[in-house]
């Protein structure tokens, strides 16, 4: 997961650019004498002949800030390029503040700066420079990978994440999609904190922008790890199985349809039915009998329950709270009268259903059902609670926000 290239020290190029023009600006003979000793050694590798003139430079007693200045600029290369880390971190810390430094070489600093204290493994520093750097403005993504990856090697996994979480958040106001090891790295910061909530929408994003049915079944997986998991959401958990594919036996399908039809929604046991049989998996082996003599019965089901929806919406009205009128609304959804279904779905949230959370989730996929995507999503999003219903809603949202 840890997939970035280290920043490289600056070369002895970079710095010796750096410093405005100024009359004044002369190097005296012993500075300038030890500087050009340092510079020749530096070329030839010396590094210990080249530290030791920048340090008789240094010396030199009465010196001027341009003379100051320059000796730090050398002292930065030799350090730098000898992998003298924390010598080499100290002589940029005091070129990046001074005045003469212009700011796109700062910048520039910075980085490198960065990338060396993650190769010499000082994380912490790192860390710092990098969160400085992303704070006052800076956009390089490999500042972003560095952050996050020293974070994350110091098992700070809470900082990792945020940092982690920042990234994608920035691509994704610019329009641009997450990496898949963005996410694995994100994904794995959230199991080590145990969060199973945002676990779940990460694993939703993964699998949303790289199908692949590991992470679909990691999807269902944190959803049921959710120990609050209410369970008449059971269904709705098998509804996200099949939306994702991972449904593959008779016995769950079968086991799905039965449960939709326990909750009173026989088209939706219906669509489960003709989902199985539209992929091969039912009707081929020795429960196939069973299996059709089943599905008859739900389409039985299905026109009685057309035939009389009239009786039941006026038995809903009458009921005490509004569960009976949110099945009753969608049951008019599915049976393709979506305005008085909806209207009767709302009606019950307002009437005040038994758990609210769960009658958003069923009405935002009410209105997906119905095809009013942007509704489904602000309805989804709106989806509260630590019972599950949210985790599923963020599921849907992500799905429908897929779709085109």
């Amino acid at each position: 997961m840890l997939f970035a290239g280290a920043v490289t020290a600056l070369p002895l190029s970079v710095f010796l650019m750096t410093q405005p023009a100024q009359a004044a600006d002369m190097l005296g003979e012993k500075v300038g004498k030890n500087l050009q000793t340092a510079q020749s050694a530096l070329a030839a590798h010396k590094y210990p002949e080249a530290m030791a003139a920048v340090n008789a430079a240094e010396a030199v007693p009465g010196k001027t800030d341009y003379e100051s200045y320059t000796i730090d600029q050398m002292r930065a290369a030799v350090a730098a390029q000898s992998g003298n880390v924390p010598e080499a971190i100290s002589a940029y810390d005091k070129l990046i503040a001074s005045p003469r430094t212009p700011a796109a070489t700062k910048e520039q600093m910075v980085q490198a700066e960065a990338g060396m204290a993650y190769t010499a493994k000082d994380y912490t520093r790192a860390a710092q420079v990098a969160e400085k750097y992303i704070k006052a403005g800076g956009t390089n993504p490999q500042m972003y990978t560095i952050l996050i990856q020293a974070y994350y090697l110091q098992k700070d996994y809470a900082n990792a994440a945020r940092a982690q979480q920042m990234q994608i958040d920035a691509q994704s106001k610019a329009g641009t999609k997450p990496t898949e090891n963005q996410l694995q790295l994100l994904a794995a910061c959230q199991a080590q904190l145990h969060d199973q909530s945002a676990l779940m929408q990460t694993y939703v994003l993964l699998a949303t922008y790289y199908p692949k049915p590991d992470y679909w079944a990691q999807v269902v997986h944190s959803a049921l790890s959710n120990p609050h998991m209410a369970p008449a959401l059971r269904l709705d958990v098998d509804r996200v199985r099949v939306a994702a594919g991972l449904v593959k036996t008779p016995a769950e399908y079968i086991d799905i349809a039965e449960l939709a039809m326990q909750a009173g929604l026989p088209q939706i046991a219906l669509d489960v039915m003709n989902e199985g049989y539209s992929t091969n998996v039912l009707g081929h082996d020795a429960g196939a009998a069973r299996e059709d003599r089943l599905k008859q019965m739900i389409v039985q089901t299905v026109a009685d329950r057309k035939a009389n929806i009239a009786t039941a919406e006026t038995q809903a009205q009458a009921a005490p709270n509004g569960n009976a009128l949110l099945t009753v609304g969608y049951n008019y959804v599915t049976f393709g009268q979506a305005d008085k279904g909806l209207q009767l779905m709302n009606a019950g949230i307002a009437k005040g259903p038994t758990d609210v959370n769960i009658a958003k989730l069923h009405l935002g996929l009410a209105q997906a059902a119905a095809g009013q995507k942007a509704a489904a999503i602000a309805t989804l999003k709106s989806v509260g609670g630590d019972n599950g219903a949210r985790d599923l809603a963020q599921f849907w949202v992500v799905k429908l926000g897929s779709q085109s």
